[in-house]
């Protein structure tokens, strides 16, 4: 996803956060919420947390399953308009191979 900030889009990865990817979903949520991120993971637990506490505010699930990164980027990269509309109204979207899902 190192397209993302090519195209405009402000982006932090966990590998830049001091902990990397040790860092606790927890603090990934709080960090996205006050920076006003939407957070991209294919982790449950961010569905659980976003459903049961509200955080983090904006998700965008990854559903593609197994996926090479080239393809998980030209896929994003490809929907990232709709992305950014999706996101100005909802919080919580599903980007599949072949879909984009809202979900309420």
């Amino acid at each position: 996803m190192n397209s993302l900030p090519a195209e405009g889009c402000d982006t932090l990865h966990t590998l830049d956060l001091p902990d990397g990817n040790r860092t606790p979903d927890a603090l990934i949520s709080t960090l996205a919420d006050q920076q006003q991120r939407v957070v991209f993971s294919k982790d449950t637990d961010f569905i659980q947390s976003h459903l049961l506490q509200g955080t983090p505010r904006q998700l965008l699930v990854i559903a593609t399953g197994n996926i090479r990164n080239a393809e998980l980027s030209a896929l994003v990269l490809n929907a990232l308009p709709l992305l950014k509309n999706l996101f100005a109204a909802h919080q919580l979207v599903e980007l599949h191979r072949s879909a984009i899902i809202i979900r309420q």
